[in-house]
């Protein structure tokens, strides 16, 4: 891996703000102050996204007729939050506590999205309406079986269709072929947020609310929500993203975190009033992602949805439990996927293009986790798959690197292999696939060489993208506090991270496996506190000496005491 650091020019625009901040947002492509101005009002308008009216239409004469309404989400933290959102928003547009209701499929179970088995569980509700949320788009027979039973189907999500579209009432996806939405980037909760921002407006203009006594919702109340999904599953932080999200890092740090959030927040040990994106990323997600990973999402959706602290509580520490036990089935079976990958790779100079890791004693939940470790020691697509429910099946899940785009190279394993895979989906980065165990040695050698396709002539060497030195002065609260107000950081507007040379003064080892440092940068007296998380994970003796650091300027706050600390 080598260190390089970014070389952009700032633009005059910013020519006024602190020479390192201005460097830090030119490295990131902005060019102009109000790139970074976060206001509700900068937002794409809802009309900009394609079949946005038809939903609304539709929303606004079930609610008249008070229709029967099922939620079908997926089990991951960006769909337990698009199901909380949907179910949240009807219910304070005035439908009816029973007229709407979620159903999320246990991935043990039935696997993704609205199947024809979750139909027919749905059917046992009797709904005029299905809406899908965070799924359905690859849903071709699942919603065609709906449709049989005489449920009319709104398909609201953000992953990439396929070549067939379902034959749903109506579609709503930033993503589809002719859509002419500006951020292609909206998490699943981002695609029903908006849906519901053009249903108020609509019921707005049909004076819904004046006629039936509701108080018009503020649909602000519903952002905390938002940019959890959105940090949680990942999406790049394109400039609208970055609105979403900072507006609802905004209401939780105020104090109108819905009360679950807050439940979270607690459980994982962060203060709600200084919450910043990593925290929804690292500390909330996991915790909601656990639920799905290796028990029934529902909890998670059920902690969102509660109306009270006191409701709230004994769902977040069960969710607690559930994301330690999940660490417990991943750190085994990464030691075992590393050990295999070892053993594998011999020669680190001539590394396969890609790897396809099974074992039969692997828990389908994790699987994915255990391809984002891999993928990140090897810095090559990974696969990791694990016995599924039905005889014969297996699950898998795939990471991939930049310039890879992982459901592309998958579609074209179908293309070349028909019904190689039993089914497949996802995005550029990470995807899921079933297959049949007579089937795997055969899509091991066709993912590969899909891989090798799509990479030819690429150059693997790893790069780590830094913003630069800084000088004895910029080791200061000031600049560390003027880039955390220059959130929220995320995938692709990623946190400013620094180089440089450093004396190793003093090291010791924290918890089970971080180091904590003394340095001073190299040529200085200055001494600085630094800390790299999980350091002995992959080292077995601590440093010494002068050492290149890649860190992030951070606020060390401790018994009410401020200052800057390194975060390795």
């Amino acid at each position: 891996m080598q260190i390089q650091s970014r070389q952009s020019q700032p633009s005059p625009a910013l020519a006024d703000l602190p020479p390192v901040l201005a460097r830090v947002l030119s490295n990131r492509g902005i060019k102009r102050l109000d790139e970074i101005d976060y206001g509700l009002n900068k937002l794409i308008p809802p009309a900009n996204l394609s079949h946005i009216d038809m939903a609304a239409e539709l929303l606004a004469d079930a609610l008249v007729a008070q229709a029967n309404i099922v939620i079908v989400g997926d089990f991951d933290a960006d769909g337990a939050t698009s199901c909380a959102l949907a179910v949240s928003c009807l219910r304070s547009f005035g439908l009816p506590h029973e007229c709407v209701s979620y159903l999320v499929p246990n991935r043990f179970e039935y696997g993704y999205g609205l199947s024809p088995e979750i139909v027919g569980m749905a059917a046992l509700r009797q709904p005029d309406i299905i809406i899908t949320v965070d799924n359905g788009i690859s849903s071709i027979d699942g919603v065609h079986a709906a449709q049989a039973l005489g449920m009319t189907v709104l398909v609201t999500d953000h992953h990439l269709p396929g070549e067939t579209l379902p034959t749903a009432d109506v579609i709503v996806n930033p993503n589809l072929p002719s859509d002419r939405f500006a951020s292609k980037n909206l998490a699943g909760v981002g695609v029903i947020f908006y849906v519901m921002l053009a249903l108020r407006a609509l019921l707005r203009k049909r004076n819904w609310f004046e006629q039936n006594g509701i108080s018009e919702p503020n649909m602000s109340q519903f952002l905390d929500l938002v940019a959890l999904g959105t940090v949680a599953d990942v999406v790049p932080l394109d400039y609208n993203n970055r609105i979403l999200v900072q507006q609802g890092l905004q209401r939780i740090r105020q104090g109108h975190a819905r009360p679950g959030i807050d439940a979270l927040l607690t459980v994982g040990k962060r203060d709600s009033s200084k919450v910043v994106a990593s925290d929804l990323g690292f500390v909330v997600g996991p915790r909601l992602n656990a639920a799905g990973r290796l028990d029934d999402m529902s909890v998670g959706i059920e902690c969102l949805l509660s109306e009270t602290l006191e409701a709230a509580m004994p769902l977040a520490l069960q969710l607690d439990d559930l994301n330690q036990e999940r660490k417990q089935v991943q750190q085994s079976m990464q030691q075992e996927a590393l050990a295999e990958v070892q053993k594998l790779v011999i020669d680190q100079a001539n590394k396969p293009v890609a790897m396809v890791l099974h074992d039969q004693t692997w828990h389908q939940g994790v699987v994915g986790l255990v391809a984002s470790r891999v993928k990140e020691q090897l810095n090559r697509p990974v696969v990791a798959l694990a016995p599924g429910d039905a005889e014969n099946e297996w699950k898998g899940s795939c990471r991939s690197v930049d310039g890879v785009h992982i459901r592309d190279v998958l579609a074209r394993v179908e293309a070349l292999n028909p019904g190689l895979m039993a089914k497949f989906g996802g995005h550029a980065m990470a995807a899921g696939l079933s297959i049949k165990t007579e089937n795997l040695k055969r899509f091991e050698h066709a993912f590969i060489s899909a891989v090798e396709e799509a990479t030819h002539g690429k150059n693997w060497e790893q790069t780590f993208w830094c913003d630069g030195e800084l000088s004895e002065n910029d080791y200061s609260l000031e600049l560390a506090e003027q880039l955390a107000q220059t959130q929220p950081w995320g995938q692709t507007f990623v946190e400013p991270t620094f180089e440089g040379l450093f004396d190793v003064i003093e090291t010791r080892q924290v918890g089970e496996t971080h180091l904590k440092m003394l340095v001073s940068p190299a040529n200085s007296n200055q001494r600085l506190d630094a800390i790299c998380f999980s350091y002995f994970d992959s080292h077995e003796s601590e440093p010494e000496g002068q050492i290149k650091l890649a860190y992030q300027l951070s606020i060390n706050d401790f018994r009410n005491q401020q200052s800057v600390q390194l975060m390795v």
